[in-house]
């Protein structure tokens, strides 16, 4: 069945040329072109779209407040904003409501890309078998409290690492952590970091608030006693893997937006076995001591659903951006999605894939290098590159509790 597009632009001239360049796509996509955000919702109330795609800056109502419309009424829609208006402002209105920002010019090649990984994400969460283990939980995961808080502060015209530290400060566990992490030996600096502030500025800006949420997912484990004999080894290998992923990612001279999110990808990236092993841990534990495959089919067959798919779902649920849900989603098996080129989810595949080799842990030791997607997007001679950096990296400590 064909999927159903909307194209929404205020300026016909645009339009037309959607239409022309995406004519290709008429055999796979039901779509239809409307002028303003009044008429989407209109057609939205009559019949049901798989996706839509609207411009940011237009009249009475803009994208982002049609695309937040869209969200609280069509849930399931796919929503994506392609506008020329690419300002930091912009597309920070639009992370909430929209799946996805594009720049114009887009390539329609890479739009069409985009939309089919969108809808097979979508078609992963909606998954019955997924839901019906999330909703067994006796508990999930939440944002921080704190979190919002830090994300203000970052969104200042001037971010202060001290006001910054101030609010951190309030959650001495996190806090600890965060020292922790400063002065292992993964950071180089020897042991010679005593405080908060100082922590903060060796860690970066552009990390902070990646660490906070996922300091925050890890301790929210500490008192269940099925988990915390495992969370060292969790974090420390989560750890490893979000900073090889971000070498990888500088390594490819990709932009520092996507440096950041290969950061924050690789830290959630097996979020999902923290939840399963909490409420799960007979079968959990079994299934990765046990000598089958312990890959999707392993925890399928025991469980229902694989860690990869519950991590992806919660995080969809916090509302974090798309592709950090698509790259959690697909990190083992990156070849089942349409991607032609480097990504987060690449990055942190590849992390992933080589930080587990060595790793002693069970837990950890569950994925290989996927040869095949690194031959379709034609990166396969980097991975002696990307080895090379894992391997003049040091692994951090264990993590105390």
């Amino acid at each position: 069945m064909k999927k159903r597009v909307m194209f929404v632009d205020d300026e016909p001239n645009v339009l037309s040329g959607l239409r022309r360049s995406l004519h290709g796509m008429r055999e796979v996509w039901d779509m239809r072109f409307v002028e303003s955000a009044e008429a989407a919702l209109q057609a939205l109330g009559k019949e049901p779209y798989d996706a839509i795609v609207s411009d940011m800056r237009m009249p009475l109502m803009d994208g982002a407040d049609l695309l937040d419309q869209v969200k609280q009424r069509y849930p399931d829609t796919v929503r994506m904003i392609l506008s020329g208006q690419a300002s930091r402002g912009a597309v920070f209105r639009s992370i909430s409501p929209a799946h996805q920002f594009l720049s114009k010019p887009c390539d329609p090649q890479e739009l069409a890309n985009r939309l089919n990984q969108a809808f097979a994400m979508r078609d992963l969460l909606s998954n019955q078998s997924v839901k019906t283990v999330v909703s067994r939980l006796r508990s999930l995961p939440s944002l921080p409290a704190l979190y919002d808080e830090v994300m203000a502060q970052l969104r200042s015209e001037d971010p202060s690492f001290t006001q910054i530290a101030r609010i951190i400060s309030k959650d001495v566990g996190m806090a600890t952590k965060i020292l922790q992490l400063a002065n292992s030996a993964f950071m180089g600096t020897g042991g010679r970091v005593s405080s908060l502030l100082q922590s903060l500025t060796l860690i970066g800006l552009d990390n902070v608030r990646t660490l906070v949420l996922s300091v925050n997912v890890f301790s929210q484990f500490d008192g269940n006693a099925r988990v915390a004999a495992n969370l060292p080894c969790l974090w420390e290998h989560s750890i490893a893997v979000s900073k090889l992923a971000q070498q990888i990612a500088a390594a490819e001279n990709c932009p520092k937006a996507l440096l950041e999110e290969c950061f924050t990808a690789g830290l959630l990236h097996d979020l999902g076995k923290l939840v399963l092993l909490a409420e799960f841990p007979k079968e959990y534990l079994q299934a990765y001591t046990a000598k089958s495959d312990m890959h999707a089919n392993g925890e399928r067959e025991r469980i229902g659903c694989t860690h990869a798919e519950v991590g992806a779902y919660l995080m969809s649920i916090w509302g974090l951006p798309f592709p950090l849900v698509h790259a959690v989603a697909y990190h083992h098996h990156p070849a089942e999605t349409a991607e032609t080129k480097f990504s987060t989810l690449t990055a942190v595949h590849a992390a992933d894939a080589i930080a587990s080799e060595g790793d002693p842990s069970p837990l950890n030791h569950d994925i290989a290098l996927d040869q095949p997607y690194l031959n379709r997007l034609g990166l396969s001679e980097r991975e002696s590159v990307w080895r090379s950096l894992y391997k003049s990296n040091p692994s951090p400590p264990h993590e105390a509790k």
